[in-house]
C-alpha cells in the first residue's frame, strides 16, 4: 500500500526544487560576480538533482519495476565503475593540490569541490552496492524460476 502522505510530500518537494531552479536561473544574468554565479548555479544543479531523486523515490513507491537482466546489469556496472574511477582520480588530484594553494578564496573553492567529489564517490559506491544489485535477475535466476521445480532436471 502506498503512503498517501509520503506521495504528496514527494510531489510537493519536486515542485519546490523546480521553483528553486527557476528562481536561480532567472537571476543569474544580473549578478556580475562569477563566484556568486557559480555557487548559485551549483545550488540550481543540486536542486535539479534533488527533483530527480524525489521523482525516483516516488517511482519506487508507485511503479512496478522490471528487474534488470544481465546485459543491463553489466552496462550499469561498467558505467558506475568508470565513474567511481574518474571521481577517485579527481579526488586524488585535489588532495595533492589543496595543501599547496595559498589563496584563501581559491582554497575554499577547491575544498568545496573536493567535498562534493567525496560525496559523489560515496553515492556511486552505494549505487554499485545497493541499487544495482538489489534489482538484478540473472539468466540463472530466470532459469531456476522457470525450470527449478521440474522433476529429474537436476538429478
Amino acid at each position: 500500500m502506498v503512503d498517501e502522505k509520503l506521495t504528496i510530500f514527494l510531489e510537493s518537494m519536486i515542485e519546490a526544487e523546480k521553483a528553486i531552479v527557476k528562481s536561480v536561473e532567472e537571476s543569474l544574468e544580473e549578478l556580475g560576480n562569477y563566484a556568486v554565479e557559480a555557487a548559485l548555479k551549483g545550488i540550481s544543479l543540486d536542486s535539479m538533482k534533488h527533483a530527480m531523486l524525489y521523482g525516483s523515490a516516488l517511482a519506487i513507491l508507485t511503479e512496478t519495476r522490471t528487474p534488470l537482466d544481465e546485459t543491463q546489469l553489466e552496462r550499469q556496472r561498467d558505467l558506475v565503475e568508470r565513474h567511481i574511477t574518474m571521481e577517485g582520480r579527481v579526488i586524488a588530484r585535489l588532495e595533492e593540490m589543496i595543501p599547496r594553494v595559498e589563496n584563501e578564496k581559491v582554497s575554499f573553492i577547491l575544498e568545496t569541490i573536493i567535498a562534493d567529489e567525496r560525496r559523489h564517490h560515496k553515492v556511486l559506491l552505494n549505487v554499485q552496492e545497493l541499487l544495482v544489485r538489489g534489482e538484478t535477475v540473472t539468466e540463472e535466476d530466470w532459469w531456476d524460476a522457470v525450470w527449478g521445480d521440474v522433476p529429474g532436471l537436476w538429478a
